[in-house]
């Protein structure tokens, strides 16, 4: 099959995939959650864009997405977690995270998700918790910014005031609860040397004893770029066969599998289609519902 096949011979061609698998690994990068609505920062001009404040003080994603920017100011850089922290609760996934659970809950050894964004989307999509792997972290968990330990805690009291013109948090500052200095998300930021893994790590423990089970493994990729290629990378270590679904990197770079140039959700829904009319699925995987 040619790399870039005509949409229904492609759709096809996963759904023949997806019934193939014994277990399904399911990664995404930042370009996933764009049919939810949310900004994937793309340059930046993009992220200017989403937050005009910093555009006007011409502070790029790598400066404020910095632990350096909690000690230069830490209200500013509360304001763009802040913002972001608040978007992504009042967030609705899109359809695609239903279809992929509707799919996952049909292979023989379910799915497991690997993924570079910090949104919580999966798990607010219904995904178990335990079956997810958060490569950068949660910003729905804090650390300390210091920090004095490895302690890391949920930041569901966490409500932050935000004004999103200056991009500066208006509330109290979060603070860690063991020593009183200023908290942070548990985010793996530009060039931190001080996040907490230990969350993230455990993820990866789950996924590696889930990975010893499956014997044919299928990923499927979404909306990861090659700009931070973390997501891209440990899909392709594996050595299963890929669909890799991304509307303007979608080479499979001789990996074996599916390219599909565009975007999730419409990807989605064509295979869920496929599937159906091969018998495989549901109703409720043709439109997420």
């Amino acid at each position: 099959m040619p790399e870039f096949a005509p949409a229904a011979d492609a759709y096809r061609r996963c759904a023949e995939l997806i019934v193939q698998a014994d277990g399904l690994l399911i990664t995404a990068g930042a370009g996933f959650g764009v049919d939810s609505g949310l900004p994937d920062f793309r340059g930046t001009q993009g992220f200017w864009r989403a937050y005009p404040a910093l555009g006007r003080a011409r502070i790029p994603f790598e400066a404020i997405a910095n632990p350096a920017a909690f000690v230069r100011d830490p209200r500013q850089a509360w304001g763009f977690y802040g913002h972001r922290l608040n978007l992504y609760r009042a967030t609705v996934p899109h359809a695609g995270f239903a279809i992929l659970r509707c799919i996952a809950e049909r292979v023989p050894d379910g799915a497991f998700v690997f993924t570079s964004n910090v949104d919580g989307q999966f798990q607010k999509a219904g995904f178990a918790a335990e079956q997810i792997v958060e490569c950068h972290g949660s910003i729905h968990h804090l650390q300390c910014s210091e920090p004095c330990g490895e302690a890391i805690w949920a930041a569901d009291d966490l409500l932050p005031d935000v004004d999103a013109d200056a991009c500066r948090l208006r509330s109290a500052l979060p603070t860690c609860p063991r020593c009183g200095a200023l908290a942070r998300p548990n985010i793996l930021m530009f060039g931190d040397w001080n996040w907490c893994e230990a969350r993230s790590e455990a993820q990866h423990t789950r996924l590696a004893a889930w990975r010893r089970r499956v014997e044919r493994l299928l990923v499927i990729e979404l909306g990861a770029g090659t700009a931070v290629p973390t997501v891209r990378r440990f899909g392709a270590s594996l050595g299963g066969l890929l669909i890799r679904i991304n509307p303007d990197e979608p080479q499979l770079e001789g990996a074996r599998g599916v390219a599909l140039p565009e975007n999730a959700l419409p990807a989605l829904q064509g295979i869920a289609a496929a599937l159906a009319a091969q018998g495989w699925a549901d109703s409720s995987a043709k439109t997420g519902a």
